[in-house]
């Protein structure tokens, strides 16, 4: 392997390091969710913003191409807030476990945004995670809210998938994340200029929330993003797609670390994220299988 090569491969793991660190900042932040997902917005918005600068990118679109990106947006923030939500509900761990879930919802939502068949395998691979998921249910259900909430956020990450997949090969991903950042943001700014929840103390927070918000909106979100789209310049979609799908492992043994009494869980509950987690790393590697065996040629 090429020194570049496994760089680019220690880079990846760092930044999906960085991503199960986002569900922790969610945890360590004593702000509601939806005040966490607007300040998380604007400054992934403004460090994405300093980043097209820096690297005299363009990022101008037009009006009729920024509208579909910034209702996007609108998912990333429902998403972002259900799934942070989930987190001041139960805790890391149960939400982490349930997220992963994601690929249940993606195998059923992208054959009917194709308008192709559901695959088999996809059936297959989706009621295996609905019985890791029932485990949880079975042994925490004192997190049924929690639970219900992650699920819901992962329903919601598996539309932004595909919506997102629609839509990739049109503009560069960092642009993309820019304008869904800003339909986000104004999403949430409407919705709290209609409920009079904007005001100054918006502006006033622990100075330790602050720091927190910085780390989410700027480290974990700004540049996390920009760092999969250059490691995606080396490594292929299929080995990002892979590691990404560590975040909730590395969330959970992290979530440990820093709340040890508070992430204590069932042995029920490791063996149902376990059992979701083989489910999401087995399905692309079967996938590939099956398709290496359907394109080889009759002898």
């Amino acid at each position: 392997m090429e020194p570049s090569t496994v760089k680019q491969h220690l880079h990846l793991h760092f930044v999906v390091v960085l991503l199960g660190f986002t569900a922790i900042l969610g945890a360590l932040i004593t702000l509601p969710a939806l005040d966490l997902v607007w300040y998380r917005m604007l400054f992934g918005f403004v460090g994405l913003w300093f980043y097209f600068m820096l690297r005299r990118l363009p990022y101008k679109l037009t009006t009729s191409k920024i509208l579909p990106l910034m209702g996007i947006g609108v998912v990333v923030a429902l998403h972002w807030f259900t799934f942070f939500h989930a987190i001041k509900l139960s805790n890391v761990s149960v939400t982490l476990g349930v997220f992963a879930s994601t690929t249940l919802f993606t195998s059923f939502l992208e054959p009917i945004s194709q308008k192709r068949k559901i695959f088999w395998l996809e059936v297959l691979i989706g009621l295996v995670i609905i019985g890791g998921i029932y485990l949880i249910f079975q042994y925490e259900l004192r997190f049924l809210s929690g639970i219900l909430y992650a699920l819901l956020s992962a329903l919601l990450n598996g539309v932004f998938v595909v919506l997102n997949r629609n839509i990739s090969l049109k503009h560069h991903p960092s642009v993309i994340s820019f304008y869904e950042m800003i339909g986000g943001f104004a999403f949430i700014t409407l919705y709290f200029a209609i409920t009079g929840g904007l005001g100054t103390h918006m502006l006033s927070m622990q100075a330790s929330d602050l720091f927190y918000l910085v780390l989410l909106g700027f480290v974990c979100t700004a540049y996390a993003f920009t760092a999969i789209v250059d490691i995606m310049k080396v490594l292929s979609a299929f080995t990002v797609v892979l590691a990404i799908n560590l975040e909730p492992v590395y969330g959970i043994v992290m979530a440990r670390f820093f709340f040890p009494e508070a992430e204590r869980m069932s042995g029920g509950f490791y063996l149902g994220t376990m059992i979701i987690m083989i489910s999401v790393f087995s399905y692309p590697f079967l996938k590939r299988m099956l398709r290496r065996k359907n394109q080889k040629p009759v002898q």
